[in-house]
């Protein structure tokens, strides 16, 4: 880690998704002296590659405008490249080298053949039109699609990105690279995208918040559960969890934060969901239009609602350790990430000292990458599952990454370290790929 950040300063979200990783394997790596002698951790630390761009395009006003673009291709180890593009404000080398490096382990996990990787821009959509819009994808398309591939590297949705944009930047892939593959994820349905993909990473962290729990013997129904977040995650996640009977108590935005003290009801959530998701509206407007939803301007969820289970779904290091102690305080027995490292290394200590089911979104959130893959299988034999199909395989692979999970994370009988049975399992079937592949 000294050496880490000596080599690449000023990374601080990078540097705190390798130790995360680092301290959960050490045990691991020093049963194995030969992965020292080949520099495998080292090798697997550092990206294989990084394209850095800048992306000129034109407004609708005809002026010409900037942004800074990258694809950081982390590990293709066990399949080719995968992971999302993001269009944010916010986006940096740090950010992504993070995200490609959990990405890693991720895809890992689904059991699927891909690798990890992430791109994006500090471009955002806010605000412009769609004409704009799709003369950046093109932009940033026509810098980057010699690295694409079905089987190189297949980008998909992040924060910022989604159908419309992905079918912008495929359209264009496809008039560059002259040919109609899988070479995204998150397609519309009428050229070769999967029904479910949309839901999945919502749906696949019920899924995985339902095996925590029945691990305890605790039915869903009715428990309190606060989300953070009004995206695709967070409104996916709580319409599974408002069809599962449990009450949805808290949603958030860029500006603040609404607390339900009763539960969303059916209706006052399609209200959000149509604001958020058609109209792009705030969640201020809410109150507006059901006072008895309260609205707090710049605010989080976590301090300001009690709850029995919390799935932070809206960006990384949102709930720090004061929020996590405030949540253990109002009884929160278990955290299931939605977002991509939402808890500060703090508030993690804070949940694993209760002993609290607390899930790593690199496990709980890998629904939706698992369903990108599912996508891709589709593409390859130009097939289209069924709805009913694809949620039967996203429940099975979500099964399958809790059991992992429990496998190589079982503390003692009564308690199961998530993050730690995340990271082994995703790291060993990455290394063990690598060892057999010898030193690339």
């Amino acid at each position: 880690m000294a050496d880490l950040r000596l080599r690449f300063p000023n990374e601080p979200e990078y540097h705190q998704a390798v130790e995360e990783v680092l301290s959960s394997i050490e045990e691991i790596c020093n049963e194995r002296p030969e992965y020292e002698r080949l520099g495998l951790i080292e090798r697997l630390c550092i990206p294989d590659r990084i394209f850095a761009f800048r992306v000129s395009w034109v407004d609708d006003k005809g002026r010409v405008r900037s942004n800074m673009g990258y694809r950081v291709q982390h590990s293709n180890a066990i399949g080719p490249y995968k992971g999302g593009i993001r269009f944010h404000s916010s986006v940096n080398l740090s950010i992504l080298k993070f995200l490609a490096f959990e990405q890693t382990f991720k895809n890992s996990l689904t059991t699927l053949a891909m690798g990890g990787a992430k791109g994006g821009s500090d471009f955002s959509p806010k605000g412009k039109s769609n004409m704009e819009i799709m003369r950046f994808c093109q932009a940033f398309v026509a810098e980057l699609w010699r690295q694409l591939g079905a089987d190189t590297d297949v980008p998909a949705g992040d924060i910022g990105v989604g159908a419309r944009e992905v079918g912008y930047m495929y359209g264009y892939y496809k008039k560059m690279a002259r040919e109609f593959t899988g070479a995204f994820t998150g397609k519309g349905m009428s050229f070769g995208g999967s029904l479910m993909r949309p839901e999945a990473t919502g749906y696949g962290n019920c899924y995985f918040l339902l095996n925590m729990l029945a691990t305890r013997g605790i039915d869903i129904k009715d428990k309190r559960v606060a989300v953070s977040g009004s995206g695709n995650v967070a409104n996916y996640t709580a319409k599974k969890l408002l069809e599962l009977g449990a009450k949805v108590v808290s949603m958030s935005d860029s500006n603040g934060c609404i607390i339900a003290p009763d539960g969303l009801t059916p209706e006052q959530f399609e209200f959000i969901f149509d604001l958020k998701t058609y109209q792009a509206g705030r969640l201020s407007e809410v109150p507006e239009q059901f006072p008895d939803i309260q609205y707090h301007s710049g605010k989080r969820p976590w301090q300001l609602v009690q709850c029995d289970i919390a799935m932070p779904s809206a960006t990384q290091n949102e709930l720090d350790e004061d929020d996590a102690a405030a949540l253990l305080a109002g009884g929160c027995f278990a955290v299931s990430e939605g977002a991509n490292m939402p808890s500060t290394p703090g508030a993690v200590h804070k949940f694993i000292e209760a002993r609290i089911l607390y899930a790593p979104g690199k496990a709980a959130n890998a629904g939706g990458v698992a369903t990108s893959g599912l996508e891709m299988a589709q593409n390859s034999q130009k097939l289209s599952w069924t709805a009913e199909e694809v949620d039967a395989k996203l429940k099975s692979i979500m099964t399958d990454i809790h059991a992992k999970c429990v496998e190589y994370g079982r503390v003692d009988s009564s308690y199961v370290n998530y993050v730690r049975g995340a990271n082994i399992a995703g790291f060993i079937k990455v290394a063990d790929a690598m060892m057999a592949q010898g030193v690339l």
